[in-house]
């Protein structure tokens, strides 16, 4: 623990360092103060519906939420590999797992503090008197952190397999999207193809339900939606999020012990 603490401070503050964090945190306060006040204009002055379409009832912001993580994660694994700190690091006295949960938290950090400027709006709104509903602002600020977790995680072990930064954004950006648009796609495939075949094969049925449930333990817009975007606090759906996140930090750390191998 005490390892993945220091590795966690190091890569925070080295976060503030490097020009791609402040990049990213402006042009991401400005998009979200930009989409904010348009939200205002279309819900009428309604802050709850705002505050909603700004924290995961918009694709503004599952745009940002799928290609932040993966830039973050170029940073923290792909580069350190190709300047050749990462084997330092993977050589050091600190494990392979302190190194990915430190990295991971550094990265989660950032964006927690990204998104938390949605809540200063709500905050400077209810000043000038116009108080939000507070329950579904601050579940879409958790789900927002449960979700970037999952995509920071994605993020880490595509960003592991390869020393090239840009491929690694490119391909942990391709795989947070698919992540994120393959329940809905391969439900309606499927629901095509099983339609087709249900007069010629017999089980047609078990398997749609079958694969329905499947597609349904990873789609992160149903398991969002439903709860945080509601204002609920349903242990459940963070159970979902974080069983996920622990999954791809555990494949992080075993292709980091594949690649400590290889060398």
């Amino acid at each position: 623990m005490r390892g993945a603490v220091t590795i966690f401070r190091r890569e925070f503050a080295g976060l503030f360092l490097s020009p791609l964090a402040w990049i990213l945190l402006l042009v991401s306060l400005f998009v979200n103060g930009f989409f904010f006040v348009q939200y205002l204009g279309i819900y009428r002055g309604d802050v709850t519906g705002a505050l909603r379409a700004s924290l995961g009832g918009s694709w503004p912001f599952w745009f940002f939420l799928v290609l932040l993580p993966p830039l973050l994660a170029m940073r923290l694994v792909s580069e350190e590999a190709r300047n050749g700190t990462l084997e330092f690091l993977l050589t050091g006295p600190v494990g392979d797992a302190s190194v990915v949960v430190g990295k991971f938290l550094a990265a989660l950090a950032f964006l927690a503090i990204l998104w938390l400027s949605v809540l200063v709006y709500a905050l400077r709104v209810q000043t000038v008197g116009t108080p939000p509903d507070w329950g579904p602002a601050l579940g879409g600020y958790l789900g927002a952190v449960l979700a970037s977790g999952l995509f920071v995680a994605i993020g880490l072990l595509v960003s592991s397999l390869t020393n090239t930064p840009l491929l690694a954004a490119f391909l942990a950006f391709m795989a947070c999207l698919g992540w994120l648009i393959l329940p809905i796609v391969g439900a309606n495939a499927f629901q095509s193809i099983a339609a087709l075949l249900a007069d010629y094969a017999g089980g047609v049925e078990v398997a749609h339900a079958w694969v329905l449930g499947a597609l349904n333990k990873m789609d992160v817009l149903h398991h969002f939606q439903s709860s945080f975007l509601l204002g609920v606090f349903d242990t459940s759906e963070v159970v979902f999020f974080l069983t996920w996140t622990a999954l791809f930090l555990f494949l992080t750390v075993r292709s980091l012990e594949a690649r400590r191998w290889r060398a």
